[in-house]
C-alpha cells in the first residue's frame, strides 16, 4: 500500500515537473516571436511605454497632492491649537461642498495616472 501511494506521488511529481518545464519553454517561444514581430514592424514596440512610465513623476505629484491634507490634519490634532482645528473642519466642509463634476474629475485624474478605471470608484459613490 506504501509503495503504490509513493508510486503515485512520484509520478504526479514528475508530471507537474515535466508540464512547468513546457510551460517555460512555450512561455520563451512567446516572446522571442513577438520580439520577431516588434523587429519587422508588425507589432509596436511596447517597451517605449514602460520606460516612459519609469520617469514619470506624476505619480509622486498626485501622492504628495493627496497627502498634505493628511498631513495638515495629523497637525491639527497633535499640536492641539483650537484654531487650526477649525481651519481644518472648514476646510474639509468646502472641499466636501464642491460640485460633483468637479469631484469627479478629480477622481479620474488621480484613478488615471495610477491606472485604475474612475468609473468603477464613482459608481462605489
Amino acid at each position: 500500500m506504501w509503495l503504490s501511494a509513493i508510486k503515485l506521488a512520484v509520478s504526479a511529481g514528475s508530471h507537474i515537473y515535466k508540464n512547468k518545464q513546457q510551460t517555460k519553454m512555450l512561455m520563451s517561444d512567446a516572446a522571442m516571436k513577438h520580439a520577431q514581430k516588434m523587429s519587422t514592424g508588425e507589432l509596436q514596440y511596447s517597451g517605449k511605454l514602460l520606460e516612459a512610465r519609469q520617469s514619470d513623476w506624476k505619480d509622486e505629484f498626485i501622492l504628495v497632492l493627496l497627502s498634505i491634507p493628511i498631513v495638515m490634519l495629523g497637525w491639527s490634532v497633535w499640536s492641539d491649537n483650537p484654531v487650526h482645528m477649525e481651519k481644518m473642519e472648514l476646510f474639509f466642509l468646502h472641499f466636501g461642498n464642491l460640485p460633483f463634476w468637479y469631484q469627479t474629475i478629480f477622481v479620474g485624474v488621480i484613478a488615471s495616472v495610477y491606472g485604475l478605471k474612475a468609473t468603477d470608484l464613482i459608481k462605489r459613490k
